[in-house]
């Protein structure tokens, strides 16, 4: 649709401002075939308003959906992948990069020169380690596993 199209139908709904309705009432006026497509669609208009509009029965929406409750409704699919496959393609890409790794291996040259520094580290662990830091060690890991052992028994329970 051209614009002159869509402006001539929006004044013939009256959808246009004072200034745009001016305007293509001078257009029409001064343009014999902006003047024949004004009148088609004038008379098109009008015959659109003559129209009757067909309204469905009033069992319409009863029918529809009676006829979708008869209709099967869709079952998921429920297809379940062996897990051997899984397993065998799994093991097969473990294989394959353990072997390229060995490959590898095989073919380099693994030796290293020699670095000329010399590292003293003088820890004295007595100092670090005290019986508060291995009690406080010792009781945090005795929450985390109590923490571990109720969800594993929650969910034992809750599968029964």
């Amino acid at each position: 649709m051209n614009t002159i199209e869509q402006q001539l139908w929006d004044y013939i709904d009256g959808n246009l401002d004072e200034f745009s309705k001016k305007t293509i009432e001078e257009k029409i006026e001064s343009n014999a075939g902006i003047k024949t497509q004004y009148e088609e669609l004038l008379k098109l208009n009008s015959a659109f308003n003559a129209l009757d509009l067909d309204e469905p029965s009033m069992s319409f929406t009863r029918n529809v959906m009676e006829s979708i409750a008869l209709a099967p409704a869709p079952v998921a699919m429920k297809t379940k992948v062996d897990e051997k496959i899984i397993y065998a393609i799994g093991g097969f890409f473990i294989v394959s990069l353990l072997s390229l790794f060995g490959y590898v291996l095989y073919n380099s040259n693994l030796s290293m020169p020699k670095l000329g520094f010399n590292v003293t580290l003088n820890f004295n662990l007595d100092q670090y380690i005290t019986p508060t830091v291995l009690y406080s060690f010792l009781f945090f890991d005795l929450v985390i596993g109590l923490v571990f052992l109720d969800q594993f028994l929650r969910k034992k329970f809750a599968q029964k």
